[in-house]
């Protein structure tokens, strides 16, 4: 398949990670590595999602250009270190009701890397086995969608030359076959530097580490993936497909 000769897809998708994906040196309070994809319709995305996110920038900071990190918003750094605790709580309540609101697909990949670093596979790295299961998976969602055999481009945030570099490798080998589909995969990879004000990657940043905290503490409360889950992606019969919240292995 020449995925230079396929037209591209209704589909956007942003790729974000949380936590480390070392196997050598492991934190015992967050263990794992989650990767989210956050799919959207790109007409929707254009028309809705991008100005509603610029709106509430506006609305509490007077201009668009602060970029939602989650670690951020959680330590108060930066922007948010001048807000005010009225003024964060009512932030922090908008921007809840602004993803319960908005319309995506949430393909989350978790994982585990204590169990990953006991099955000692050589060569075996975090973030690649996740970005494998995560496109395998978001091919599933294209075949519901009957777009399979078109484009899709992937979003991913730079994290440096040598890993980029090792990513855009791994990328382009799974997609030439190297899969558990066995099959090749129409999507095409961008690397988007670390200060783009891309509001779809910070969807996928806000959407990661609730996920995480799902996984690890599940009985802790935790407002975020409750409406997190009512994006997880779902096969024809509405349930949550099989990878559609996936902790590996």
């Amino acid at each position: 398949m020449n995925t230079t000769d396929l037209k591209y897809s209704d589909f956007i998708v942003y790729v974000d990670e949380n936590g480390d994906h070392s196997l050598k040196s492991i934190d015992e309070g967050y263990p794992v590595f989650v990767l989210t994809f956050c799919v959207f319709r790109k007409e929707y995305y254009s028309d809705v999602v991008t100005p509603s996110i610029r709106r509430l920038k506006f609305a509490t900071f007077g201009h668009d250009m602060v970029i939602l990190h989650e670690q951020d918003i959680r330590k108060k750094t930066g922007a948010f270190n001048q807000l005010g605790k009225e003024r964060r709580e009512v932030f922090l309540e908008e921007l809840n009701i602004l993803i319960s609101r908005t319309d995506f697909t949430l393909i989350p990949s978790v994982i585990d890397k204590y169990k990953l670093k006991k099955q000692d596979i050589k060569d075996s790295h975090a973030y690649h086995l996740a970005m494998r299961l995560g496109l395998e998976e978001l091919y599933s969602f294209l075949r519901l969608q009957h777009q399979e055999h078109l484009s899709t481009y992937v979003i991913c945030e730079a994290r440096g030359a040598a890993e980029d570099k090792a990513l855009e490798l791994e990328f382009r080998r799974v997609c030439d076959g190297y899969n558990d589909l066995q099959k090749e995969l129409p999507f095409k990879l961008v690397v988007a530097d670390k200060k783009t004000n891309s509001e779809g990657l910070q969807f996928a940043d806000l959407s990661a580490r609730p996920v995480g905290l799902s996984v690890l503490r599940p009985g802790q409360p935790n407002r975020a993936i409750k409406i997190l889950e009512k994006k997880l992606y779902r096969n024809k019969e509405k349930e949550i497909a099989e990878r559609g919240f996936h902790v590996y292995p």
